[in-house]
């Protein structure tokens, strides 16, 4: 059967998922290290922070397969998912059920680092919002994000793991290739992302702004 060469992931969607992959494992290391480890904790948070709000802007303007209005379901396209009835746009970018995990992934990302902004080990490091919230919210966000938040993300990324490994071994779909090189071979052709010099051009510009973003939330701690 012919196959077709298409772009699926625009250059700024892979940086984005490897440096948010890299940066989680970063942040749980520094996390369970403790001590002077925090220091890059927090500054990892921020990166985070910034990729997440480039993540935001870019699934409205970024490349085809990368804009959520490709990937999120609807209602009827999960259930004929779910009922053996894809589309061909199903095995381009995200499928149904792969773009729940990656909304849900996001979420829960976000909420982990929105709520370590406003925890406070009592010891050495709190974070710079701490100060505009009472001591009781302080207190319950730092029970969210020390007991219930971070179990959630690693129970998500663990959920990730195991279907690429399921997709890879029963389903014989190559996930991370196409992550790294951005083309996927697909039996049908749909339109590519676009992934040109000018895309990547507004995606640097995007980029900085977002971690002028993460840098000015960083200074309210006075």
């Amino acid at each position: 059967m012919p196959t077709h060469t298409i772009r699926i992931w625009d250059l700024p969607t892979r940086l984005f998922h490897w440096l948010l992959a890299a940066s989680v494992v970063a942040l749980v290391v520094t996390a369970k290290v403790g001590g002077n480890a925090m220091v890059w904790h927090f500054r990892l948070g921020y990166v985070v922070l910034a990729l997440l709000a480039f993540r935001l802007v870019w699934g409205l303007v970024g490349g085809r397969w990368s804009r959520f209005a490709s990937f999120v379901p609807t209602p009827a396209r999960l259930l004929n998912y779910l009922r053996g009835n894809p589309r061909p746009q199903d095995k381009a970018g995200h499928n149904p059920l792969g773009a729940l995990s990656v909304l849900a992934l996001l979420g829960v990302t976000a909420a982990q680092v929105s709520s370590g902004l406003f925890t406070d080990d009592e010891i050495a490091f709190s974070g710079p919002l701490t100060r505009f919230v009472s001591g009781e919210v302080v207190s319950q966000f730092t029970t969210y994000h020390k007991e219930v938040g971070q179990y959630l993300l690693l129970g998500l990324v663990a959920l990730h793991l195991l279907a690429i490994v399921f997709y890879a071994l029963v389903r014989k779909e190559r996930i991370v290739r196409p992550m790294v090189q951005g083309d996927k071979q697909l039996p049908e052709a749909v339109p590519p992302s676009l992934d040109s010099l000018a895309t990547r051009a507004l995606a640097i510009a995007l980029a900085g702004a977002c971690a002028a973003l993460a840098w000015w939330v960083s200074s309210l701690g006075g």
